[in-house]
């Protein structure tokens, strides 16, 4: 049974960074894309990230030069460097990795943004 397992969520200073990792564990198979997403309370679950096989790599618009997504393709790990961080960026941030067959979601780790 494939899990995804997220770490790296916390408690950081606005301003600050955070180095999101989430392995993928079991046989998943050929990832085609691996991504992170993010649920704010009371809103809806949005992209921040994602990252294609080839390399390509895709940004919201309001993380575009403070976040980097990478990835350990021989690991199925996925990463989310993330800097600068402020209020509005604190959420449930989930990993996702897809194969042809299938989407596997983590079950997410928390970021908080607070001073």
């Amino acid at each position: 049974q494939v899990q995804l397992v997220e770490s790296g969520g916390g408690l950081v200073q606005p301003g600050g960074s955070l180095r999101l990792s989430c392995a993928a564990s079991g046989s998943i198979g050929s990832v085609n894309v691996m991504g992170w997403y993010r649920q704010a309370p009371g809103k809806q679950r949005e992209l921040v990230a994602t990252i294609h096989n080839g390399g390509s790599t895709n940004y919201t618009d309001s993380v575009k030069g403070r976040f980097t997504i990478s990835r350990d393709a021989a690991k199925n790990t996925v990463y989310l460097q993330m800097n600068s961080l402020s209020a509005d960026d604190t959420a449930t941030y989930y990993c996702n990795q897809r194969t042809k067959i299938w989407s596997y979601w983590g079950e997410g780790t928390l970021v908080t943004v607070s001073s």
